[in-house]
């Protein structure tokens, strides 16, 4: 670093040198150690100022797993356009191929239903926790009910008026 540029930094504050955007528009920077002009010495730092500013809009996948292993350190060089590239073309012949994968498993099993060589799974559909006391019970309904000549009451209760 150049006495000059060194001085400026100390003058007017810390200078953060661009490394590099993302397809999403986020800009990446790093902050080299320096002092400042009062003589502490500040960390070098990396930082990303993001295409979307507002924090209740961030969702994941904001930054590209790259860029978030530089920005934690977890690797020494920023990535680069062709490492990208790279990543993202090897992601998308994973998600394919996992799609392929779901589809045959999913006619095999279909198969195997039709051949009953397995059953088919049990529908069962249990509401509440098998802990509670009503668990398993018919619940109680409100509304009175009536079947030719039996007629049975709802469980109906005033409210309390608090």
């Amino acid at each position: 670093m150049s006495r000059v540029a060194s001085a400026l930094r100390r003058t007017f504050g810390i200078a953060r040198e661009h490394v590099g955007t993302d397809h999403l528009g986020n800009r990446y920077y790093f902050v080299p150690e320096q002092k400042t002009w009062t003589g502490r010495l500040v960390r070098a730092k990396r930082m990303v100022e993001a295409a979307n500013p507002t924090e209740y809009e961030y969702i994941e996948g904001s930054i590209p797993m790259e860029w978030d292993a530089w920005i934690r350190g977890r690797r020494k060089e920023p990535p680069s356009v062709e490492e990208l590239v790279k990543n993202e073309s090897y992601r998308t012949q994973i998600k394919l191929k996992a799609k392929e994968v779901e589809e045959k498993d999913l006619a095999l099993q279909a198969k195997e239903y039709e051949e009953g060589l397995v059953a088919t799974p049990a529908k069962t559909l249990a509401e509440g926790h098998a802990a509670a006391t009503s668990f398993g019970k018919q619940e109680i309904s409100e509304d009175p009910t009536s079947t030719a000549n039996t007629f049975q009451p709802g469980s109906w209760m005033p409210t309390s008026k608090k």
